[in-house]
C-alpha cells in the first residue's frame, strides 16, 4: 500500500524523530537519498551540470546538502539563492565541495527544485517564477514536493513547478497522489528517513494489495455462493450501455449476472452475452448507465431490495440522501459538479476536496473518475488510483467500470474496496489492452480477467 500523510502528520513525526537524533542528521538522510536519486536520474555524476533553485527554508537546505554530495562526485553545481537567507550549513557544505552561488545558472542537465517544501503555500512568488523561466526546458527534480502545489490536496492555485521526478522524504504526501499536483510531480521516488507515522490520510493500492483483496472462488463454491449482481442499464436510446455494463460485471468475480430492462435492450444483451439471466435475487445492483428517463424507477426498485448498489450516470441525477443501503457512486467530474451544484472546472481543480464533500453529503462512497480516480469514503480513508492510460478516456469505459465494481460488491467487498479494486483493475486492463494505442470500452472488459489472474505480474511500472 502506498500511504500518504498530511503536512501536520509529517511535521509531528519529524519533530519526534529529531528529539532522538543529533542536530542535522535528518536533513543529511534526506540529502543523501536525494543525491542518490539524482545520480540515478542523470546516469552519472562526473561531468554532470546541476542547477539548484534554493529557497530560504529547510527544503533549500536539503537541496544544498545534496548539491555538495553531487559536487564531490564530479558534478558542476551552481546554486541560485531566491531569498535573503539560505540554510547556512547546507550553503557552507556546497561551497566546500566546489559548488558556486550564481546570479544566473549556466547550461544544466538537471534542476533541483529546492524553492519551498511542505510548509509552503500554493503558488510561487515572482522571483521564483523568473528563476524557473531561466532554466526552462531543463529536466526538474523536485525536492520533497513540487514547489507551489498544495501539499495536502494537490490543488494548484497559481504558478508551480512541473517536475520530471519528485524525491519525497519519509512518506508520500497527498498532493503527490491526487489532483493536478500528481501530474506536476512526475515520477515519485520515496526516501525512507525513519519517520514513525500514524494512520495515513490517503492510500493508493498496489498490485499486492489488489491480489489480497480480490474475492477468489473456493473449491466448494457454486455460482450463487460466488455472488449474483443485478444490472439495470441501457434504454432504447443507449442500448450499448447495457451491453458494456454487463461486460464489466461478467469480467469480475461473481458467479452470475442478472439483467433487468426493456425486452429490446435485453435481447441485445443476451445476444452479446448468452450467459446472462433475468430478474431474481441478487447480492448487489448496478443502476444507471444509459437508463435515461427509466432511471428513477430502476433506482427505487434496486434500493427497495436492501442490498449494496453501484449508482452511475443517469442514476446519479435522482439521489436523495441518505440511501439506506451501502452505496458506491461513480460520477465523472461533470456529473459530480451537477450533484454538488458547482462548476466542472471547480471539481477538476480540486477533485479530492469535492469527492470528500460528496461522500459526506450523500453518506456514500464516491468514486470520482479522472486521470487519478479518487475513492472517498464518508468515514474512512481516501484512496487514489494510479493505474490507467490516457487512451482509457473513451466512450463506454465508465459503463464497464460500474459493472466491474458491482460484481466486486456482490462478491462481498465493501464499497470502498470494490471501488478502489475496481478502479485499479479497470486501469490495469486498459493499459494491457492498449499496448500504447487506441482502445474501445469492450477491449477493457475483455482484458480484466487476465489482470485478475495475475495482478502482481502486470503494470509494475504503473504502480511502483
Amino acid at each position: 500500500m502506498r500511504r500518504a500523510h498530511t503536512v501536520e502528520q509529517v511535521r509531528a513525526a519529524e519533530a519526534a524523530l529529531m528529539e532522538q537524533l543529533p542536530d542535522g542528521v535528518l536533513m543529511r538522510r534526506a540529502a543523501t537519498g536525494l543525491a542518490a536519486a539524482c545520480l540515478d536520474f542523470l546516469g552519472r555524476g562526473y561531468g554532470a551540470r546541476v542547477a539548484i533553485l534554493v529557497g530560504a527554508g529547510d527544503n533549500g537546505g536539503d537541496a544544498l546538502f545534496a548539491g555538495a554530495l553531487l559536487a564531490r562526485r564530479g558534478a558542476r553545481v551552481e546554486a541560485l539563492l531566491l531569498g535573503s537567507t539560505a540554510h547556512a550549513g547546507g550553503l557552507a557544505a556546497m561551497r566546500a565541495a566546489g559548488g558556486r552561488v550564481v546570479d544566473r545558472p549556466g547550461p544544466a542537465d538537471v534542476v533541483l527544485d529546492g524553492i519551498v517544501g511542505i510548509g509552503g503555500r500554493a503558488g510561487l512568488r515572482d522571483n521564483a517564477v523568473a528563476a524557473l523561466d531561466q532554466v526552462a526546458g531543463v529536466p526538474v527534480v523536485a525536492v520533497d514536493v513540487p514547489s507551489g502545489i498544495d501539499v495536502d490536496t494537490g490543488e494548484t492555485r497559481g504558478p508551480h513547478v512541473r517536475a520530471d521526478l519528485t524525491v519525497t522524504f519519509g512518506t508520500h504526501k497527498i498532493g503527490l497522489l491526487a489532483g493536478p499536483g500528481a501530474a506536476a510531480a512526475g515520477a515519485v521516488h520515496l526516501v525512507d528517513i525513519g519517520l514513525s507515522l500514524p494512520h495515513p490520510a490517503a492510500e493508493a493500492l498496489q498490485a499486492s494489495d489488489v491480489s489480497a483483496l480480490l474475492p477468489r472462488p473456493r473449491s466448494t463454491d457454486h455460482k450463487y455462493s460466488r455472488g449474483v449482481v443485478g444490472v439495470a442499464a441501457g434504454s432504447a436510446g443507449y442500448p450499448g450501455a447495457a451491453v458494456l455494463t454487463v461486460s464489466g460485471a461478467l469480467a469480475g468475480c461473481t458467479g452470475m449476472v442478472r439483467f433487468v430492462g426493456s425486452d429490446d435492450v435485453g435481447r441485445g444483451v443476451r445476444v452479446a452475452h448468452p450467459e446472462v439471466v433475468g430478474a431474481g435475487r441478487v447480492q448487489a445492483w448496478v443502476v444507471g448507465p444509459g437508463t435515461g428517463e427509466d432511471a428513477p424507477g430502476h433506482l427505487d426498485r434496486a434500493l427497495a431490495d436492501g442490498v449494496p448498489v453501484v449508482i452511475d450516470a443517469d442514476g446519479l441525477a435522482h439521489l436523495d440522501a441518505p440511501l439506506g443501503v451501502p452505496a458506491l457512486l461513480t460520477p465523472h467530474a461533470g456529473e459530480l459538479a451537477r450533484m454538488l451544484d458547482t462548476d466542472r472546472d471547480e471539481v477538476e481543480a480540486a477533485p479530492l476536496r469535492h469527492a470528500r464533500q460528496a461522500a459526506q453529503r450523500f453518506g456514500c462512497t464516491v468514486l470520482l473518475k479522472g486521470a487519478r480516480t479518487i475513492v472517498a469514503d464518508p468515514t474512512g480513508p481516501v484512496r487514489v488510483n494510479a493505474t490507467g492510460t490516457p487512451w482509457l478516456a473513451t466512450a463506454g469505459a465508465g459503463d464497464v467500470l460500474s459493472g466491474l465494481c458491482g460484481s466486486l460488491l456482490a462478491a462481498g467487498l465493501s464499497p470502498l474496496d470494490a471501488g478502489s479494486v475496481g478502479a485499479w483493475l479497470h486501469g490495469a486492463a486498459a493499459v494491457r489492452a492498449s499496448a500504447g494505442g487506441p482502445i474501445v470500452a469492450g477491449d477493457v472488459a475483455a482484458a480484466v480477467p487476465a489482470v485478475i489472474a495475475t495482478p502482481e505480474g502486470v503494470l509494475r511500472e504503473q504502480t511502483s
